[in-house]
């Protein structure tokens, strides 16, 4: 009996024993099972599979707080904000992390309002909620509110006084910043950081710089973005010295490698003109990241090494680098310096495989391209292409159309900018008004400007309007009103004022008024050479040349050099550079010039020797007039491109009468536009006319 009694119980307690066993099994088995489903969810959230990580979701059988925050967070991330405010409405319990969560995603997506009325209904706020409402205000503009809840706050941690210090310097409030700097009870890298970078960004430089000295006092460790910070605030002093110091420390701190601080310490020697450093720091290893090539790259730019900056872009591509919309810009701005279309197409063409053709960065850069580059047709189709345009967008556009003399074009696109609603600023009618000047709009010039102070929009008129105003007026011969406007001006007149008005004088053969303005200009600037060139032209084309002689004596003793005439054509990404006065080398060349010459003498052309200024026989006048650089570039130009293509002159100083007629007449001979760009604008000259309708 004894022994069956104990076999029983030995029995019994096996049986328990199984089945504790048994369920801590499969308790185990379900442990694991949610676990696996959570590492699921975060990496479907992770790779931005939210509808996966969903599915998965709600197969979990009471998810955990915690689960339904990092639910919340894949979709705020993602901004996906109606489903992330929806699944927090189904959630069964919150804690204040999943409150604090869905603030910040608000923020995140820009709603702040949603955010505040969370904020209201909190049952519990810690000092990440405040911090949250913090920077939403301030990501919203609403700088007052975020300083209030700042000051509302129990409880400060140094992450909200990082907030608002960052707030005060986002809207270049640099005082406030360092006063409440300066009251931080407790600073880390952070807070010091995000001020001197602060104090960089709104002009301040040597200030961030002071600050960085007193950060190493206070052994406070840099990181990379300090450095970054740093190195920049020396390009911008400039501080040489202190740069090369800081190139050092990060060498030591481990950093040098950093995308960031080898952009900047890029960036830092190219702005001191120290390109061929620029390059040792770039060849230091092999870089992948887009933001170190395009610092070289703008670096080049920066230093109108714009040949060597096109070189850049092309390596990126041959290394597989893909440019972004910085890159793009700089790029862009070295092919409008060299008037290369050829190189800027390419660019369009690389822009538009990335999608980035019709971004608002990319796009203005490209108008500019096209424009500057002698294609503002291809610059207007980029234009309506962009998705959404800036004033940055509209202003670029009015002014390509400005440059180019297509005055109807930039009235007809400031009409749409007025009915979208789209506010024009002082940048907007400086467009306008050059486009009067160069289209001869005189009753145009006057409403606009009368508009400026009148219209609706009220913009102030700064000199630059003044200048156009009285370039408009004397182009069309009213020279008494603008010598008048200048007068009556708001602002004193500078050497530009003065300038347009001397031009016009010799554009209407006014030697009184141009010796009065050349007065004002040397009263201004003894060495004005602009002015010197002005006036001995003005005497020339008068005949009254013991002035002109005059004026040549006391430019040499001022030791004033008058601007030698070129003219250049770029083709294939190489610049052709011609001088007044070059005999060609090439035969083809010389061969096309007395082949045109003829030809024009056939149709009647006679020089216009008011454009030839010395005192010279009229034989010797000619042959100056015919080696003019914009003729000996044409020239090289019709021989060296395709037979019906566009010929592209750059020229560095205003065509003067007797070649605008020459080229006139070549366009008609050889059936070809051909299009230069001088100092003032773009002629178009095509069928034996020129777009300007002769008045330039």
């Amino acid at each position: 009996m004894v022994r069956r009694a104990n076999f029983g119980r030995f029995m019994f307690r096996a049986f328990s024993a199984s089945c504790f066993h048994g369920k801590r099994s499969r308790s185990f088995s379900v442990a694991m099972e949610l676990q696996n489903q959570e590492v699921k969810i975060c990496n479907h959230l992770r790779n931005r599979r939210l509808e996966e990580a969903r599915e998965i979701f709600n197969q979990v059988p009471s998810p955990h707080v915690s689960l339904y925050t990092k639910m919340l967070s894949g979709y705020t991330r993602n901004n996906r904000l109606v489903d992330a405010l929806n699944l927090f409405d189904q959630m069964p319990v919150r804690d204040v992390v999943s409150w604090n969560s869905m603030i910040s995603g608000c923020v995140e997506c820009g709603d702040v309002d949603t955010a505040a009325k969370l904020f209201d209904e909190m049952p519990e706020r810690s000092v990440v909620s405040w911090t949250a409402m913090v920077n939403g205000c301030l990501r919203s503009g609403k700088i007052d509110q975020a300083e209030s809840l700042f000051y509302q706050m129990p409880v400060k941690d140094t992450a909200a006084w990082n907030a608002m210090v960052h707030g005060y310097l986002q809207f270049g409030k640099v005082d406030d910043a360092l006063k409440l700097f300066r009251q931080m009870p407790r600073k880390n890298v952070i807070s010091w950081t995000t001020m001197i970078c602060g104090l960089d960004q709104n002009e301040r430089s040597g200030e961030a710089l002071l600050l960085f000295k007193n950060m190493l006092s206070c052994c406070i460790k840099s990181t990379s973005r300090t450095f970054a910070c740093v190195i920049t605030a020396c390009a911008n002093a400039p501080a040489f010295q202190m740069g090369t110091q800081v190139h050092g420390f990060t060498i030591k701190s481990g950093y040098l490698y950093d995308e960031y601080v080898s952009a900047s310490l890029i960036t830092f020697y190219a702005n001191c003109k120290r390109t061929e450093d620029s390059r040792k720091v770039f060849d230091e290893k092999v870089h992948e990241q887009v933001a170190v090539w395009t610092a070289l790259l703008s670096g080049y730019s920066l230093n109108k090494k714009h040949e060597v900056a096109l070189s850049v872009f092309s390596e990126m591509l041959r290394n597989s680098i893909l440019p972004n919309q910085s890159t793009f810009a700089s790029g862009l701005n070295s092919c409008s310096a060299l008037g290369t279309l050829d190189w800027g197409k390419e660019m369009h063409g690389v822009a538009v495989k990335l999608i980035l053709g019709t971004d608002a960065f990319v796009g203005n850069s490209l108008v500019v391209m096209y424009s500057d580059c002698g294609n503002v047709k291809d610059a207007v189709l980029v234009f309506t292409e962009i998705l959404k345009k800036s004033t940055v967008s509209w202003n670029s556009i009015i002014v390509g159309c400005a440059q180019h003399g297509r005055g109807k074009w930039a009235f007809i696109i400031f009409g749409q900018m007025i009915r979208l609603n789209k506010e024009p600023n002082e940048i907007t009618l400086t467009g306008l008004l050059s486009a009067c000047s160069h289209c001869g709009f005189l009753q145009k010039g006057r409403k606009l400007f009368d508009y400026m102070s009148t219209g609706p929009n009220h913009i102030d008129r700064k000199i630059q309007h003044y200048t156009c105003m009285i370039d408009i007026l004397g182009r069309c011969g009213e020279l008494k009103e603008a010598e008048d406007l200048i007068e009556s001006m708001h602002v004193k007149p500078n050497e530009m004022v003065w300038l347009a008005l001397l031009s016009a004088c010799r554009m209407h053969s006014d030697v009184d008024r141009a010796e009065k303005a050349a007065a004002a200009i040397f009263k201004l600037d003894s060495k004005s050479s602009a002015a010197y060139v002005l006036l001995s032209n003005i005497y020339a084309s008068a005949g009254r040349w013991s002035n002109v002689s005059k004026l040549r004596v006391k430019m040499k003793q001022k030791g004033i050099m008058k601007k030698p005439g070129s003219s250049w054509v770029v083709l294939r990404g190489k610049k052709h550079e011609f001088f007044s006065g070059d005999r060609p080398d090439s035969l083809r060349v010389y061969e096309k010039l007395e082949f045109l010459r003829d030809k024009l003498k056939e149709l009647g052309y006679v020089p216009d020797y008011r454009s030839a200024l010395h005192d010279v026989e009229d034989e010797q006048k000619e042959e100056m007039l015919w080696y003019h650089s914009e003729r000996l570039a044409i020239a090289f130009g019709l021989v060296n491109t395709v037979e019906g293509s566009t010929v592209t002159v750059m020229k560095n100083l205003r065509v003067c009468e007797d070649c605008h007629a020459v080229i006139k007449l070549i366009s008609g001979v050889v059936g070809r536009e051909i299009v230069l760009r001088d100092s003032s604008r773009f002629h178009h000259f095509k069928g034996g006319a020129c777009s300007c309708g002769d008045h330039w």
